[in-house]
């Protein structure tokens, strides 16, 4: 799958993508990177954007691995998520960039490196997950 079908395969199966302009802005063999652009609805008290954001990115990102590898496997389900939240994040467009650590028949281990737009050497959070995946 191409990363404009993952987007709209995204978005068609959750609205939520459609609220915070989740975009698939690359997906290839080295894995995708996925986009939350700034608004200030999406940030929390405290000036920072908010938990469940960077969480969604995270595993939206997850999913568009999976699916570039795999192809339309819809019902491939996070089974775990591991986040560790490192600095506030920029009031700019999020990134989180995906790749799969280890895929068999059954799941796929992903690690994900989500940071600000602008400042790639500078982690805002670092994810594991894990996808189980339709027999």
């Amino acid at each position: 799958m191409t990363a404009e079908q993952v987007q709209a395969l995204i978005r068609a199966g959750l609205p939520m993508a459609e609220d915070i302009n989740l975009c698939i802005d690359r997906l290839d063999a080295k894995g995708a990177l996925a986009r939350v652009p700034f608004h200030s609805k999406l940030v929390r008290p405290g000036g920072t954007l908010s938990g469940p954001t960077i969480m969604a990115l995270a595993d939206a990102a997850m999913y568009a691995v999976v699916l570039g590898s795999l192809g339309r496997v819809e019902m491939a389900v996070t089974s775990n998520l591991n986040i560790n939240f490192l600095v506030k994040p920029k009031p700019v467009d999020l990134l989180a960039e995906a790749r799969i650590l280890r895929l068999s028949r059954r799941q796929a281990v992903c690690e994900v490196s989500v940071y600000s737009q602008g400042n790639e050497e500078e982690l805002v959070a670092h994810v594991t997950g894990t996808y189980a995946l339709p027999l």
